[in-house]
């Protein structure tokens, strides 16, 4: 495929990403994608044979890898511990939901939510997802040290606080949820 296929097939990625997180699996339909990406109909076709479902899938992976990286590069960048690490990443969080106008929230979960018991194969890769999340806060904390039962158990914790904390975040147009949980988070860190 040329570049132009690659920059078409990525738009139609992007549209999709972001009309999901914003709207839900169902609220996304292939003509919006379609005028958001400005992408021919054809080219959705040729690029995701499989229609909606293998786009959002495409989607969901590519936003799972962009938040993973998230969290990697801010444990890289602060290495003065676990705690530092995921109050930097929740003020990303925020600052990205701000951006957004509170359109936006996890990228994971307004999907997550909708198609957990009707589609196995989405509602598996939102699983899968959140499992790589997990690992990589645990990574974290083993990293300082904590038995990695333990390090798995505190990063589950984490990872639903700051699920959580979007959610309402994002229900209340504030930020105050997730101050509240990188507060939170750092206690349950120390």
């Amino acid at each position: 495929m040329g570049a132009k296929g690659e920059e078409t097939r990525a738009r139609l990625v992007r549209a999709t990403r972001d009309l999901m997180e914003a709207h839900g699996y169902s609220g996304t339909g292939l003509n919006l994608v379609l005028a958001e990406s400005g992408a021919p109909r054809g080219s959705l076709y040729f690029h995701f044979p499989s229609g909606k479902d293998q786009l959002v899938a495409q989607a969901l992976t590519e936003a799972g890898r962009e938040i993973g990286g998230m969290i990697e590069a801010v444990g890289a960048s602060h290495q003065d511990g676990a705690a530092a690490t995921v109050t930097a990443l929740i003020g990303l969080l925020a600052d990205r939901m701000e951006q957004s106008e509170y359109r936006k929230g996890c990228p994971i979960a307004t999907v997550a939510l909708e198609v957990a018991a009707t589609n196995e194969p989405l509602r598996r890769l939102c699983s899968d997802t959140y499992a790589e999340w997990q690992s990589t806060l645990a990574d974290l904390l083993t990293a300082e040290g904590r038995d990695p039962a333990g390090a798995d158990a505190t990063a589950g914790a984490v990872l639903a606080l700051i699920e959580g904390a979007l959610l309402l975040a994002r229900v209340q147009h504030s930020r105050l949820p997730l101050d509240q949980a990188a507060r939170s988070a750092a206690l349950l860190l120390a």
